[in-house]
């Protein structure tokens, strides 16, 4: 008797994610599992204490993902609540890569499952590769307040998404909420904000330098050393100068 195709995926499907674990295993480094944790702080009182790491590269992440793309979210649930942070990234650059793929509708429900799990995006990679490309990219033409809510919780992967999320709304030259956002920020204590903050208000200058040194005008005397450095980051020798040292 002839299986049918929706047995044949069924059972596919099935194994697809003890399948996922086993290529990421076969694709580990042991270098670079000695080398990640320290790279990501995950010792005790570091940022991202207790996270585990296997030592697989983005590249291969990648090579994975695309072949394991239509994993049922129930299963990128289960990856994403992994304790192993090569699971965690695998299963989000899946959410990237469905997100980019799908309608509307489907929009809408990775960016409620992707806003349910944010508590499993935590360290900044795995925000910095998820956040604009799937919150960022869904707000383009929509109501921006769930960002400002991120950036005003207690949680500090959430406060980077709402800033990162802003990356999506750079490309396409709108810089007001980058702004709006990193002004909300100036007064955090934690420098992978600042170091986000900075980023974005550099990626705005690459664009339009008037906008952001406008804002550097208002906030550089103020803001985190960090975030000014990182802001500053292509200027010219002198005019880098000159901010750091106040003289603007």
């Amino acid at each position: 008797m002839r299986v049918g195709p929706s047995s044949t995926d069924s059972a596919r499907r099935k194994n697809m994610l003890e399948n996922i674990k086993k290529d990421l295993y076969g694709l580990s480094d042991p270098e670079k599992a000695e080398f990640f944790p320290r790279f990501f702080k995950t010792l005790p009182g570091g940022y991202a204490e207790g996270d585990v790491f296997i030592g697989v590269t983005v590249p291969n992440i990648r090579a994975v993902t695309r072949k394991y793309a239509d994993l049922p979210l129930p299963q990128v649930k289960r990856l994403l609540r992994s304790g192993i942070h090569e699971h965690r990234l695998t299963a989000l650059l899946i959410l990237v890569d469905r997100f980019r793929r799908s309608g509307e509708p489907e929009r809408e429900r990775i960016v409620a499952f992707y806003l349910d799990n944010l508590s499993r995006v935590n360290n900044w990679d795995l925000v910095d590769l998820s956040a604009d490309k799937i919150l960022g990219d869904f707000l383009l033409d929509k109501d921006r307040s769930i960002l400002y809510t991120l950036c005003r919780s207690d949680h500090l992967w959430s406060q980077r998404v709402s800033i990162m999320s802003t990356f999506f709304f750079i490309r396409h030259g709108q810089f007001d909420d980058t702004f709006r956002i990193a002004e909300q920020l100036l007064s955090h204590k934690h420098d992978l904000i600042h170091k986000a903050a900075g980023w974005m208000l550099r990626e705005v200058g690459k664009r339009d330098k008037k906008a952001e040194v406008s804002f550097l005008k208002k906030h550089y005397r103020t803001m985190p050393r960090t975030m000014l450095r990182y802001a500053i980051e292509k200027f010219g020798p002198e005019e880098r100068k000159r901010y750091l040292k106040g003289l603007v």
